[in-house]
């Protein structure tokens, strides 16, 4: 049986590949079921504490197979609206509460731009490209785009290219705010890598509590959030990470973090 998505774990970092190149990684019903079971394995392990996206081949995704997953929409939904899977694009059901940093290469169409849109940090390689061709099949982009599009790169950025489908490269991704660092292909996967090592090194509970905190103020409002920073932070300080944060500050030390 031809594995569709690849798991491996690298201390505290879980790597999550899209793995049907001879598809270029085009997301068929099968692929977006096993990517969102990946990810709920990913949450559910309490050794995970960052989760890196990748994708094998020479192309990160050329987006969605229409032909298979369009007939067939409300069963995703289920699947992600049913608590045993997460939805990767963050638009149906659970949120994910781990941090997960993608690192994306080669050519990355529709709902793969939507997929690094729902990510927290992208790093891309130089060679990357990119579009948002969906209103060239009569469509939208429906996996988040149209909110995250005008949210990371605002309204005229957002449109020149959901309106167009034009495809744009890489320099011009992290001009958008779509990717955060651009660097050579061959440093892709050892740069996203170290990444998540330093974000698996922080205390996993303010980790949690930072993607929490800002969720809340882009979905509801920064009032929403400034009512629950106190509690919040109250329950972070008494935390034993917060104590060896201290005590390694006082001890000139390195912090060693238990999630606890």
């Amino acid at each position: 049986m031809v594995t569709l998505v690849t798991e491996d774990t690298l201390g505290f970092v879980r790597k999550i590949g899209l793995n049907r190149p001879d598809k270029r990684n085009a997301m068929n019903v099968a692929l977006i079921e096993e990517l969102s079971r990946a990810y709920a394995r990913a949450e559910a392990d309490d050794e995970v504490r960052v989760v890196l996206l990748h994708a094998h081949g020479e192309t990160f995704t050329a987006g969605l197979d229409l032909m298979d997953v369009l007939p067939r929409l409300n069963e995703l939904r289920s699947l992600f609206e049913g608590g045993g899977a997460i939805d990767p694009w963050a638009t149906y059901g659970r949120a994910r509460t781990k941090p997960l940093v993608a690192a994306v290469h080669g050519k990355c169409f529709t709902l793969g731009i939507e997929l690094l849109l729902a990510a927290d940090v992208t790093i891309a390689a130089d060679d990357a490209s990119f579009a948002q061709i969906e209103i060239d099949r009569g469509l939208f982009p429906f996996g988040g785009g149209t909110a995250r599009w005008v949210q990371t790169a605002g309204w005229g950025n957002a449109m020149r290219y959901m309106l167009t489908g034009d495809t744009f490269d890489a320099a011009e991704a992290y001009r958008l705010g779509v990717v955060q660092q651009v660097v050579a292909r061959a440093a892709l996967l050892e740069t996203a890598l170290a990444v998540c090592a330093r974000i698996a090194a922080k205390p996993p509970r303010a980790a949690r509590a930072t993607l929490e905190s800002a969720r809340l103020a882009l979905h509801e409002g920064e009032r929403a959030a400034a009512a629950q920073l106190q509690p919040a932070i109250m329950q972070l300080a008494a935390t034993e990470d917060a104590r060896e944060a201290l005590m390694a500050f006082m001890q000139k030390r390195t912090p060693v973090f238990h999630g606890r």
